[in-house]
Parts: structure tokens; sequence; C-alpha cells
């Protein structure tokens, strides 16, 4: 197994603004994660952070960079190589060259993953030995750890951690950033922008941004407010989508897919979300047929009261059988998308969409002729 493949090894973004803070800048990074959006954050945060006295020898602590002064101005003293176009020898040249510029300077070697094993091991002595007037950053989305070069490097490195958040860690960041623009969401706005940040953390910002442009100043954000700086026509919302679905209506369901896949939206996207509503859904349903009521339903899912009356009647239309199903039909339509199958990726979706409006219309939970996707689960699921 390749080291460093941890999720949870190295220091979070707190951990290092609290090192950086105590510490100043040091003198070798290795900001290491497969979220773009992270890693470029760590970047700026070991950038813009105090430096280590330059010219008094080695500092005290060569990962930490202890005796750290104020100055900050990097703005002349920063540099950028990449990991498929420079040498080894030039990296340690750049590194130990002396800027004219500041007296501390910040080199990052981007994709360091595409460096050879070769080249990679020429670094191995500046690793044990760095100089004390720069900071060498080394960024890539993963590295493998049975390499030496990579042991040497995460071991003299300070090590920042900017794998993919999890489920649990998502909504947290979400509101922070929501925040500094100034932004508050309701339970539903923040559900469908989690659901979101699986495809990276850029794009939940980038519909963050506009929300900030959209929404009026003290108003809190819906999940209608989310759908509409997505940029879809009205009425081709996951909302819309999965209520002509529940209503069996098969032309206007494969229409709103249709609109969704003209602007541009990615299948896989569209069914995320569209498992993403039917999870809600099904977990409303149980709770009706438990005898909870539709306002304690609502507060558990963070329904927004505006949208509690079209909410509940989509998830009154689906009995409660079906939904295994519906959830069989979802996971072999994901594995039929990622898999390669014949069928282009729209007429997937279609079969699904087409599939999912038969189950609406059957009077019974067994339908004499199910879909093609259904069957083939149900078939699996009995062996």
């Amino acid at each position: 197994m390749g080291g460093r493949s941890s999720r949870d090894s190295g220091l979070s973004l707190a951990g290092l603004g609290s090192s950086l803070e105590r510490h100043g800048r040091g003198v070798l990074y290795a900001v290491l994660g497969e979220e773009d959006c992270l890693r470029d954050h760590a970047i700026d945060m070991i950038r813009n952070a105090a430096s280590p006295r330059a010219g008094g020898g080695v500092p005290g602590d060569v990962r930490t960079g202890t005796g750290a002064d104020t100055n900050t101005n990097t703005a002349f003293s920063f540099e950028i190589l990449y990991g498929d176009e420079t040498s080894a020898e030039e990296i340690v040249c750049h590194a130990r060259e002396v800027s004219f510029f500041s007296s501390h300077r910040v080199m990052l070697l981007k994709w360091a993953d595409r460096l050879s094993v070769r080249e990679g091991e020429a670094l191995m002595p500046y690793f044990a030995a760095p100089s004390d007037s720069t900071t060498l950053i080394i960024s890539a989305g993963k590295l493998d750890g049975r390499l030496k070069w990579v042991q040497a490097c995460t071991k003299q490195a300070v090590v920042v951690n900017c794998a993919p958040l999890y489920d649990s860690q998502r909504p947290d960041w979400i509101r922070q950033e929501a925040s500094r623009l100034g932004l508050s969401l309701d339970a539903e706005a923040e559900a469908m922008l989690s659901n979101t940040g699986r495809e990276g953390l850029y794009r939940v910002r980038r519909e963050l941004e506009k929300l900030a442009l959209y929404v009026p100043r003290g108003t809190t954000v819906t999940a209608r407010d989310v759908v509409a700086v997505q940029g879809k026509e009205p009425g081709a919302s996951i909302f819309d989508l999965s209520g002509a679905i529940a209503q069996g209506n098969e032309a206007r369901a494969l229409l709103i897919l249709d609109k969704n896949l003209k602007a541009d939206e990615l299948p896989l996207r569209i069914l995320g979300a569209l498992l993403w509503q039917y999870r809600r859904l099904w977990k409303a349903n149980d709770g009706l047929n438990r005898g909870v009521g539709e306002a304690a339903v609502a507060r558990s899912l963070g329904i927004h009261p505006r949208g509690q009356h079209e909410f509940f009647a989509v998830a009154r239309r689906m009995p409660l059988a079906h939904f295994p199903k519906i959830f069989a039909a979802f996971a072999e339509t994901d594995r039929a998308l990622k898999g390669g199958a014949a069928n282009s990726p729209h007429h997937i979706m279609h079969d699904l969409i087409f599939g999912l409006c038969q189950l609406a219309r059957s009077a019974s939970v067994r339908t004499r002729q199910p879909v093609p996707q259904v069957r083939r689960q149900e078939t699996g699921r009995n062996r």
C-alpha cells in the first residue's frame, strides 16, 4: 500500500493555521490530497504567513520554522515549477538561489506526482538539508508512499492533508464559506450544496458566490434559490422532475430530463440529485406511515415551510414498498453510467425515468412488465 493514502494523515487546514500562527512559515511542506480547493487554500495560507528569519543559520526547527519574523511580503519571491517540466537539479538550484527582492522566497512544485523516480530521488539530499531562505511546497493530488523520495519528503516536511471532505465534514465547510460571503442557508439549501460538494468544493464555492449576488442581503437562502442560480429553465428543477415521476407523467419527466441534459448537466449529477431527493421522500413516507406528523417530519428533514405542501404531496404518491425497487434502479443506473455501458448516458437516463414512471403508475408493488433495469436488480437479489 502507498503511504500517505489515509484521509486522516497530516495537518488539517485548521492545524496548519495554528502551526503558522505559532511558528511562522517553515521551509518544507507537502500539500497532498485530491481536493483542489483545499490544496490551493493551504498554499495561500503558507504564502501569506510570516517568514522565518533569513540569514541567521538554520532555524531552530526545520519542520516548523521557529524564530519567525513579521516579513510577509512574498509578492516578488514566489515561483511555481511543474513536476513534468523541470528537473531535480533545476528545483534545487532555484531553491538555493538567493532572492534579490526579499529575504525569503517561496517555491511551489505543482504536480509533484509527475516527477520521475530518478528526479525524485535526486531531491532527497535537499529534503535532508533544505535551504533556510526558501520555503519549498511540494503539491500533488496523491504521492506513492512506497517510493523512497516520497518517504524522505513526508518525513522531513510538514504534511498538509487536503483529501476530499467526509460527508459529515462538508456542511461545516459550507457554513463557513457562506458566512464569509454574508449568506445564511436553511437546512434544505445546505443539504443540496453538500450533495453538490461531492463533485468538488470549487463547484460549491461558485454556487455560493452566485447565491451571494442573487439573494437579497439578510434573506435566508432556500433550496429553490440554489436551483434558481444553477441556470436551469423554470420548471426543470429536481423537484419538478421527481414530482412528474411520482405522477407517472412520463412525457413531462422526460422533457425535464432533456432540458437538464441540454443545459450540460452531467447524467451522474442528475442521478445524484435524484437519489438525494428520493432518500428524503423515503424518510418522509416512512415517518408518515409510522404516524409521525408532517411538521415533525419536515423539521427532521430540514424542509422549509414554504415547500412542505408540495413535498408531502409527492411523498404521499409513492407507496413505501416501491422504494427498494427505486433504489435498485438507481444503483444499476450508477453502474451503467460508470461502467461504459453500450447505451449512451442519455439513453441510460431515459431508461431510468421510463422505469420510475412505470412504477409510479402501477397499482401494486409487483408490476406485470417491469422495466429491464428494475427486473435485473430483482433477479439479482433473489438469487
